[in-house]
């Protein structure tokens, strides 16, 4: 029952980042990039051009990366923290060019303690 509840996918988290930073100048060319950066490092892939995605398996680990994001938050500019169970990122439906497409699941991966 443990190992169930484990994996629920009630339980199970996504963190979504949504941004929108200027690029006008060298210096904030720099710092979104930055941002972007910091992001992958901690483990979030591309979704679209300004919204990060990454999989975490339970609510207090979303929370560990949602703070890692909070922390590398850039100066100017919108930022955008969502999270959602993994049941609620099922339900989403994709398009690309008006046809349905699948969405990718998560890549496993090995947690250490």
């Amino acid at each position: 029952m443990e190992h169930f509840t484990r994996l629920n996918q009630y339980r199970v988290m996504w963190v979504l980042v949504f941004f929108d930073l200027p690029t006008e100048t060298k210096k904030e060319r720099r710092a979104a990039s930055k941002f972007r950066k910091q992001l992958l490092d901690d483990g979030f892939t591309m979704f679209q051009f300004s919204i990060y995605m990454r999989h975490c398996p339970s609510k207090e680990n979303a929370e560990v990366h949602t703070k890692r994001v909070k922390v590398h938050l850039p100066k100017l500019g919108k930022v955008g923290i969502l999270q959602i169970t993994d049941k609620q990122f099922g339900m989403m439906e994709l398009f690309f060019a008006q046809k349905a497409t699948e969405i990718e699941q998560p890549v496993q991966q090995l947690e250490l303690f």
